[in-house]
Order: C-alpha cells, then structure tokens, then sequence
C-alpha cells in the first residue's frame, strides 16, 4: 500500500526522522487556519501518489494565510497525471536550502535480502541519476537480522561519499529510517530530498513509503491509512469477504484455485478475445484452496456486481479441494444468490480437472443450469467465455 507524502511524513516524526511541520487539509479555508498555525508563511503541496507535483503547478509557496487560501483552491481538485487531488499538506516552510540528497531503504527481491540507496544527488528522479551517473548512488545490502545501526550507517554514508560536515547529521537519520522501515513493516522508504539547510539542519522534506499488506495482521493502525477515495468499490468489497481480487478492464470474469492458474486464465481469455472483438479478462480472482458454496458465492457476487462483466469462467484444477466439491459449490452458490435476491443472469462457463473432475462435471450436468456451459478443456472454455461476452457486448 502506498501511502500519501503526508501519512509518510506523520510516520517518519513517529520514529525521529527529522522533518518540518505540516498538516493535512481538504477545503481552502482550513488552509488559512493552518498557515496561521505555522507562523503565517506556508508551502501548499498536492497529495497525489505520483511523481511531478512540482512541474504540474501542485506545490505552491504561500507568503501568507490569505495566499495559502488561494493556492489551495487552485490545487484542490487538480488533476495531476490522472490523480484528482483531494487534499493538500500545509507545511512548514524549510530554511534555506544548502544541499539535497537521497537516502532510501527497500526490499530486494532479486538477492532476497533488503537495500540501502543513498546518493549526494537528491531532488531530482532517482531512476535518472542511476540511468546517468550509476555511481553516484550507492547501494548497500543490509542484514536483516543485523539491521542499521549508527556503524552500519556510517558505512552507508560513506559510500555514497556525503561530505564530511553532513555525515553524522546523515548517518543519524538514516538509522532512524530504518527505525521507520522496520517498525512499519514497509517495502519502501525513501526520502527524496533529505536537505541540508544554512543553520545547519537535516531534513527530509519529501518521502514516500509502502507499506507491505501481507503484514496487516500485526499493524491494525494502517488500515486507517488506506484510501478509502480512490478504492475501486468492488476491490474494497472483495477484500472485506477476504477474496484475493483486481479489477481489470475486460468483459470475461474470472474465477480461478491458485493464483498460477489464474493468471494463466487471464493469458488464455485475452488471447481467445482476440477472435471474438478483442474482449478481455474482466478482473482477477483467486478463490485459493477453498471452494465453498459460500466462498463460491462471495466470488460470483464480487463479479456479478461489475457491469462490465458479460460473462463468467470458472477454472478449477481439483487438487487438495476435489472438483465435485467445486461443482457442488457452484450449484449451492447459485440458489445462495437466488435467495438473496441476486439472480445470476450472465453465463458462466466451468471448467473442471483433476481430483474428481469426472465427479464434479456429472454434478453440473444434473443440475441443468440454463446459464451454466461446461466445457472441459481450458482453450475451449476460454473461447466459450470469449464467445458469450462477445455476444452481448
């Protein structure tokens, strides 16, 4: 989850990461209070998660409250790069600015392992100045058993070859970065740009963090930083019945056991539309080891609520779960929904195999369900799905 430079900010003060004061508003008028809180000078800036606030007009500097009104009424609502903007920070205006560099923690997936980044060239894309001047961006793995101490920092410091005035100011804020990424269950920190000032301070003036999902169960205070504006509704749902669910831009909905076979159906749609006016798969959703009438259900539910579905393929390989409780899960999931007053009225298309497939394929075919084909090969299905979503495009 990627969280807002504000909620970023919020968690680098909880952990001592050294940065200016600033609060987050949605009406023009609170930006007026909130100036005046700051001493009457502030900085507007647009919180968006995406790169180039600045270029796009969404940082504004604001001399006083009245200013502050003014650039806050012409940020809010902006659009900035596809993201409507919702609220902005009034910050603490920084002090001169001396010098501004990079630091950044993340995961490193590759060499399964975690990674320092820190570079003397801040302010500026970081993917440029690794593209252009690779070595001015050092990168230093990190035990995660041994994690950042003050030595460890100064290791880091050192290699991205921080001036010598700047260097334990640095060091000392990236342990407490650290401090942030592990205490936070993050994938990402970063600060760019950490500033020196003229008085001699260092500052992270902008940062970015996200937040791993998988660590929810033990951080209960991040499900307030989730935003609830730009949550796909169906997405929100999906998570609220624990179902693993993206919303996709297709016709075809997709039901799957195991996230390889699902991603598998969304190859095999995609390419079967290409026959049938370039339809494509409509979401991903992963029903994992349990088939349920009411996991089922919740599935087909989840689906069903997205008018852009035409129709639906159910891919089931039997393994653990056996493919008759499948189908008996599909049966009971329809007559759960007819009850509910939720009819299903778009084609599904099943697809059975493995453990009981013969079983579960019988079972579909005695309940005789006018909007339910099975087709028993994942090409065909496939095609099918195609077919009917075409159809009633």
């Amino acid at each position: 989850m990627d969280l807002f430079e504000y909620q970023a900010r919020d968690l680098f003060a909880k952990h001592g990461v050294p940065v200016l004061a600033g609060e987050v508003i949605d009406t023009p008028e609170a930006a007026r209070e909130a100036t005046e809180r700051l001493g009457g000078k502030s900085v507007v800036k647009a919180q968006v998660k995406v790169g180039g606030r600045g270029k796009a007009g969404g940082v504004k500097l604001a001399a006083d409250p009245d200013e502050a009104v003014a650039r806050a009424t012409d940020i809010l609502g902006m659009d900035i790069k596809g993201h409507t903007v919702h609220k902005v920070m009034i910050a603490e205006l920084s002090p001169e600015i001396e010098a501004e560099y990079y630091v950044s923690y993340l995961l490193d997936r590759t060499n399964r392992t975690f990674l320092a980044m820190a570079s003397v060239q801040g302010g500026m894309d970081i993917e440029e100045v690794a593209e252009k001047t690779p070595e001015a961006l050092a990168k230093v793995p990190v035990n995660a058993v041994e994690g950042v101490t003050i030595e460890k920092a100064r290791e880091i410091v050192a290699q991205a070859k921080f001036p010598a005035d700047v260097a334990e100011g640095v060091a000392e804020a990236m342990v407490t970065l650290w401090d942030t990424f592990v205490a936070e269950d993050a994938l990402l920190v970063e600060v760019n740009p950490l500033v020196k000032t003229t008085d001699g301070r260092i500052l992270a003036l902008d940062g970015k963090v996200s937040l791993d999902e998988n660590a929810d169960f033990r951080q209960p205070d991040h499900e307030a930083l989730e935003d609830k504006d730009a949550a796909n509704p169906l997405e929100a749902a999906a998570k609220a019945k624990n179902l693993n669910y993206v919303k996709l831009d297709g016709e075809v909905g997709i039901i799957g056991n195991g996230a390889g076979l699902v991603m598998s159906t969304l190859d095999v749609v995609a390419y079967a539309g290409e026959n049938h006016g370039d339809v494509k798969p409509a979401n991903f959703l992963d029903i994992g080891g349990g088939a349920s009438a009411e996991v089922m259900a919740n599935g087909l539910e989840i689906i069903l609520g997205d008018p852009d579905v035409k129709s639906v393929f159910v891919n089931v390989f039997g393994g653990i779960t056996a493919c008759d409780e499948v189908a008996n899960g599909i049966v009971q999931a329809l007559e759960l929904l007819k009850s509910k007053g939720e009819e299903v009225t778009k084609p599904l298309v099943v697809r059975l195999d493995g453990n009981n497939a013969e079983l579960g394929r019988k079972i579909l075919s005695d309940a005789n369900h006018p909007l339910v084909q099975r087709v028993d090969t994942m090409d065909g299905a496939a095609d099918k799905a195609a077919e009917l979503a075409a159809a009633a495009k």
